[in-house]
């Protein structure tokens, strides 16, 4: 009787076990059935677009004078005047100093007076010599007389030219007094002032610089040299220079291509052109060099930021209807100034999200807080390629 007691209260006991499990099964798929949904992730969003753009590399350089002159003294002696102000603009040919000529005058003088007094020394010798040749022709003169009276002729002919060399060497020097400007241009600081004595050719007057046209000199990697030479095979390339600071753009050629690469730096110089008519540019000063290759038309573009990275390379990840989101690879090409385009992976009008990515998988839900602008320019870099 003990025995059916005990296995009634075993019985009683997985029973009552068995119903509490059943409970708590209950009780945890009720508490499973319960949980909310993760919200959606508040993203911001824009749209691919198709622009044309252009395919530049920027560096920094510096404004170089067109020509530079150091003007000099060609004979020495002190500076009576002189004619222009510094920092002004002159002409090719104006006269900048004077330097006392009166020395130079009475070289001059002395000169001429020598040439006048050997042609009439050359002059009684000519028709002695005339005069010996027809004695001797006719049998009157001598042989020494004939040859004499022509070696005199010889001597005061040679005595003309050499007078005559000596007045064209005085003239170079009295023209030497007046120093003119070799070329147009603005004349820096004046060196010297009237009364001060220069030593030819020793002594700098004024550097005279021509800032129109104007160089912009700046250095590329020599990785862009190839590029550089086959757009340069299309035709001319434009240069822009920016000066730090101000907004204004200047528009200039790329003249010149260094024949050889630095070895130290890796880069090769190059130089642009500018009309420069405003004067705006201006020797020694630094400037944003923008060199433009080329123009990508009807690429794909998006902001930068809706690019990210991940271990199997770029993605993006583009809005669905559905307000969901889907994974994209894509394969970039340029980025400049928060614009990247994209050769393959979204399609134009397609919406990428260009924030809030950190917390989103594929197939999550998102909400739009807004649309986002894509930035105004679109200029683009050359970028290595993406392997």
């Amino acid at each position: 009787m003990k025995l059916m007691s005990d296995d009634r209260q075993s019985v009683f006991f997985i029973a009552a076990l068995g119903i509490l499990i059943s409970a708590g099964l209950v009780g945890c798929s009720k508490k499973s059935e319960a949980q909310p949904e993760r919200p959606p992730v508040p993203v911001l969003v824009a749209r691919a677009e198709v622009r044309d753009v252009p395919v530049e590399i920027r560096a920094v350089g510096n404004i170089q004078a067109y020509a530079a002159v150091a003007v000099r003294s060609q004979i020495t002696g002190p500076i009576m005047q002189v004619h222009f102000a510094e920092g002004r603009e002159v002409k090719a040919g104006d006269r900048l100093f004077t330097i006392d000529p009166r020395p130079f005058e009475s070289a001059l003088n002395q000169a001429q007076a020598n040439v006048k007094r050997d042609e009439a020394q050359f002059l009684s010798a000519r028709l002695e010599f005339q005069r010996t040749s027809n004695l001797f022709q006719s049998k009157i003169a001598s042989q020494q007389d004939y040859d004499a009276a022509e070696a005199v002729f010889a001597s005061a002919e040679a005595t003309v030219i050499a007078d005559r060399a000596a007045v064209s060497n005085a003239q170079v020097s009295l023209g030497y007094t007046e120093i003119r400007a070799p070329m147009a241009g603005r004349t820096g600081d004046l060196k010297v002032k009237a009364g001060n004595v220069v030593k030819a050719p020793d002594d700098v007057l004024v550097n005279l610089t021509q800032t129109q046209p104007i160089y912009a000199v700046f250095s590329v990697p020599e990785q862009s040299l190839p590029a550089i030479q086959r757009c340069q095979q299309a035709g001319p390339l434009t240069v822009t220079a920016i000066i730090p600071g101000e907004e204004t753009r200047r528009r200039g050629e790329l003249t010149f291509v260094n024949n050889t690469v630095d070895m130290t730096t890796g880069t090769i110089l190059l130089k642009a052109t500018f009309a420069n008519a405003d004067n705006v540019l201006w020797p020694g000063q630094f400037i944003q060099a923008t060199l433009t290759l080329s123009n990508l038309v009807q690429a794909t573009v998006v902001p930068a930021q809706a690019v990210q990275t991940g271990q199997n390379g770029e993605y993006v990840y583009v809005a669905k209807s559905d307000d969901t989101v889907e994974m994209r690879s894509v394969v970039t090409s340029l980025t400049r100034e928060g614009v990247t385009v994209l050769v393959s992976g979204v399609q134009t009008a397609e919406t990428v999200v260009t924030d809030g990515q950190l917390r989103l998988t594929p197939g999550a839900k998102i909400s739009i807080k807004a649309a986002d602008v894509l930035a105004a320019s679109t200029n683009a870099v050359i970028t290595p390629e993406k392997k």
